[in-house]
Parts: C-alpha cells; structure tokens; sequence
C-alpha cells in the first residue's frame, strides 16, 4: 500500500528493522568526513576548544553527538583529545600543535601563537592559571544519541543515549543527521501541490492528496515553482561563501558511497514518478528537528554538516536518493538501504536562528575546514630531502584533507553554525 514519504522513511530508517537500527551501522554502506581523514576530528576539536573558550571553560563541557552512527565521530574526538592532552599547550589550554601528524597548524593571531613553544610546558607542570584548571579532557562529558543500541566495544567515556539531552552547555554536533530526518516529498500540479505517495517494497510513486497548509506555507516560503527568486529570509545573517555559485552551491555534494566516486545525485532504474515539471522535499520535519535540538542548549553552539541547496537554487526534480554497500542506489523505503534527500539549509538555519536568538553563520566545508587550519596543503619539498617516510606521510594526509575540501565532494557540504548565548565568529579562512 502507498503510504506518504515521511512515514515510508521513518519505518524504513529508524523501525525496529531500520536502516539504521539493525546491522553493524551506516559506515558499512556509505563514507563521511568522520571517515575521510583523521583531520576531521581534529578540527573540530579546535572548534570545541573555541567554544570551550567563549564558555569561560565551565566545569563540565558538553559535547552531544546527534545521529552518531556507531560512534564513529565521537571515538575520534576522544582519540584525537587524548593525543592532545600528551602535548605542550600555550596560554589558551589549547595545544600548540594539533594531533600526531600536525596537519592543523596554528591560526595566525590565536592565543597559542603567543607563547614561545620553549616556555610552554606540559599541562599540570605550568605555575600559571591554565595548570590549576582542569584540562579540557578532564571536563567534557561526550553523549552520543542514536536510535541504534550501544556498540559493545564502544568506550565508557561515551554516554549512549536515545533523546537529546536537555541543558546543554558546550557543542552539539549534527554531521550528515538532517539529511536522514524523514520528510514528505510533493508534486506540483495543475491544481497545486501535492503529496507524493510510495510503495515501501517497489518505490513506485503515486500522487496523493492536496499538502497541509503548513506544508503549503513552507513550500510558498521555501521552495519556489519559478527558477528565480529572492532570498527566503530577507532578516537572517546569512554568512555568504560562494553560495550562488552553480558549481560550488552544495547541491551536487551528494554522500559519497564508500569505495565510490560517485559525488551527484543520480536515480538509476529508479521507479517511474508521475509526470510533473516540479517536486519538492518538504522540509518542515527538518526545520522542527534542528530547531528543537538548538533549543536543549543552555549555552554554546550546534553545528550542522550536511549537503543542501538553498532557496535560489533549489533542484527541481528533488535528490531523494539511496545508498547500500558503497553504491548510490534507487531510493526504495523497505529498509534495506539509506534513503536521504539534501537539506534546505537556509530554512533550517532560520528555524534554529528563532530559537536560538543569536545570527547564524552559513558557509561550505572548504572555507570552514580552512578556518580551522586544514587546508590541504602539500607539504614542503625539501621535506623529502631530510625526512623521506615523514614527507610521504604527509603528502597523505595532505591527500586526505584535500578530500575534505574538494568542492565536487565533501567540501561542499554545509557547515551551519548556530550559537546560543555565547559570542559568535563566523567560520571564514583566515
């Protein structure tokens, strides 16, 4: 029986059988940046301990991953925090250099490039203010929240949990979550707008009833018919970075499928859709969704990483697609694969600004990861003259990075940093 795409999706993801509840996890099927390079993590560790910084380094930092998968990102920043907890740290509490390979290098201007590293010593050795706080590794608290069960090898400094928490105080982390919350898909018709309906089993699509007027409101918002319109949201303090640039706009940094170089969206022998110049993923669920995780923050920042268009360039034959063993495959809601869609990230960058009360900034993973220190670069050349196996080593992890930043690819996706209560620097390369 044909049901709606918002119920198909959550069956067929979150169900007792779900996509992502049953098996070993997503990681199996599909790559993200957690898996790209090690760099990953490593940013965001520079950004928690910016966070951490702007909080005034609270006793207890939070640290929320939502829509953890098995873990995977959490384990890293556990790893990588470790690491850094081993080396020299400036005035800041910040180490000097970031993680075993040294691929993030200090920021110009930042507080860890004030002190000579001859004077600085190991956390705890320093008669300062910074050895009598607790270190950042002694303070944060990670929680993972996943419909999944725990992983048994997980490790006990993660909280597994169902719901996100309330009172945040610290980072709440949505890499590649919004593009899995489910959503209905419409059909814009003669007589307007209307749901598209799917067999679970084939994926065939039927037309449905006319949309609710909420879904209404937000397509009239949010998802123009006509190709060329103005800013959906003419109030919000959008950070601009590239964002009408047809080949760099995010939308065609599809997930990239594990062992795969597929980066577009594509529906091979996908079921035949009902015939219609224009349809639209309705993303109401989304905004609600993102909306109501900034809102158990009591003070810091949520960030999400996703792909997705924005209201200029919104793709109108829709990018529901799915994903199983590292290949792009028709978007069929019976469970055994990911079924996902691109985020409308100004519309939900706009509901998390509502509640949060605060600007937002909206840029691509290429500037932000730069802003970060990963850029990419190759290392020097002469290099390879004193320190063979450490310049091969590095050209890798250049190698790596620069998958992170690859316009066509991850580098595309969208960094949404949203702050609650604490100043707010928007993620531009220095």
């Amino acid at each position: 029986m044909a049901i709606r795409w918002r119920d198909a999706m959550s069956r067929a993801l979150y169900g007792p059988n779900g996509f992502f509840v049953a098996g070993t996890g997503p990681a199996d099927h599909f790559r993200t940046s957690v898996h790209a390079s090690p760099a990953f993590a490593r940013a965001l560790l520079r950004l928690i301990y910016d966070v951490d910084a702007g909080l005034g380094h609270p006793s207890r930092l939070d640290v929320v991953d939502v829509g953890a998968g098995r873990g995977e990102l959490l384990r890293a920043l556990l790893s990588t925090l470790e690491d850094a907890a081993g080396l020299a740290v400036g005035v800041s509490g910040e180490p000097t250099r970031s993680g075993r390979s040294g691929l993030i290098p200090t920021r110009a201007g930042s507080p860890e490039t004030l002190t000579p590293t001859a004077s600085a010593r190991p956390l705890g050795d320093e008669p300062s203010l910074v050895a009598e706080r607790p270190s950042l590794a002694e303070r944060v608290r990670f929680t993972a929240v996943e419909y999944a069960s725990r992983p048994e090898n997980l490790p006990e400094e993660i909280t597994w949990t169902f719901e996100i928490p309330a009172e945040i105080n610290g980072v709440l982390l949505a890499t590649e979550w919004l593009d899995n919350v489910p959503l209905d898909v419409a059909v814009h018709t003669a007589d307007g707008w209307r749901y598209l309906l799917v067999d679970p089993q084939s994926g065939a699509e039927t037309v449905g009833e006319p949309v609710s007027p909420a879904d209404l409101d937000w397509l009239t918002r949010w998802w123009p018919t006509s190709r060329t319109s103005t800013d959906g949201d003419p109030n919000s303090a959008l950070t601009w970075s590239d964002a009408t640039s047809g080949s760099e706009s995010g939308f065609g940094a599809a997930r990239p499928a594990q062992g795969s170089s597929l980066t577009a969206r594509s529906r091979p022998g996908c079921p035949e859709t009902p015939h219609s110049d224009h349809r639209a993923e309705i993303g109401r669920s989304r905004d609600e969704a993102w909306a109501n995780a900034v809102r158990q923050i009591e003070r810091g920042l949520a960030l999400a990483v996703d792909y997705g268009h924005l209201r200029e360039r919104r793709p109108v034959d829709g990018t529901l697609t799915g994903y199983r063993g590292g290949r792009q495959v028709p978007p069929v809601p019976d469970g055994s694969s990911d079924v996902t869609a691109h985020v409308a990230m100004d519309s939900v960058a706009s509901a998390g600004s509502e509640v949060a009360r605060c600007a937002y900034s909206l840029v691509l993973q290429r500037e932000a990861l730069r802003a970060l220190g990963a850029d990419g670069g190759r290392p020097p050349l002469s290099l390879a003259g004193t320190d063979p196996a450490g310049y091969v080593r590095a050209l890798a992890a250049a190698s790596a990075v620069a998958e992170l930043t690859d316009p066509a690819g991850l580098g595309g996706h969208w960094w949404l940093r949203q702050p609650v209560g604490i100043p707010h620097e928007p993620a531009v390369a220095r």
